[in-house]
């Protein structure tokens, strides 16, 4: 019998990833009363609480969901929740939907820029089909999940990010797709600290969906 190492290797790293991570989970589940309820960032009926930048017609809402659809920009919350966006360590849930060859991306422990792509805080991409191979669950060119899409295209799916202190975990339809730890000597702007959350326009030729829009703040 032909053994692949490298298929074994995968298993391994994907079963200690489970394992490292489901003491977290366990521990959120049993804490969770101790913690802050779900709450909403999006009304689903104006972008009351969101300031978009660069090109703010690449967002528009149907339908009770946010249709972002044109050329680069940047929808960040700014509304009343965390004094303004201003996160730290939280869980946040959205329902995605991507057509073929749609590019996009939740940024997190970010901040408001007029133009540009986000240069703090970092991107959970959003990406099924598109030709960058770096797919959905990616923690963007920083640990990424590369060629193969946990989702496909038109189909909604529940995107679940986890922030605790220098933990992140990403799951697609409550299934671990990310678990990173970073690195106390990491440097730059991107990195964890605080900061709000923003939805990513990222060309004309990518049309995405987001609705139910949540988050849970965790304690610091």
């Amino acid at each position: 019998m032909i053994i692949n190492i490298k298929s074994v290797l995968t298993i391994m790293a994907l079963f200690f990833i489970q394992l490292s991570f489901s003491g977290y989970s366990n521990q959120s589940n049993s804490d969770e009363n101790q913690e802050s309820e779900w709450i909403s960032l999006w009304d689903g009926e104006t972008f009351d609480g969101w300031n978009a930048s660069e090109n703010p017609d690449s967002f528009t809402i149907e339908d009770d969901k946010i249709v972002v659809d044109g050329p680069r920009g940047h929808l960040f919350y700014e509304g009343p929740v965390g004094n303004g966006g201003d996160f730290k360590n939280f869980e946040f849930k959205a329902d995605v939907y991507t057509y073929p060859k749609a590019n996009s991306g939740v940024f997190f422990h970010t901040q408001y820029q007029e133009e540009g792509w986000p240069q703090y805080g970092y991107e959970a991409q959003v990406n099924a089909t598109h030709d960058d191979p770096r797919k959905t669950g990616s923690i963007y060119a920083v640990s990424d999940v590369m060629d193969d899409a946990p989702h496909d295209d038109y189909e909604w799916f529940n995107y679940h990010i986890i922030v605790q202190d220098k933990n992140i975990v990403i799951k697609v339809d409550n299934k671990i797709v990310m678990a990173y730890h970073e690195p106390e000597d990491r440097e730059g702007t991107i990195k964890l600290d605080r900061g709000t959350i923003a939805l990513q326009a990222h060309d004309p030729d990518s049309r995405i969906y987001f609705k139910d829009i949540k988050i849970r703040i965790l304690s610091d």
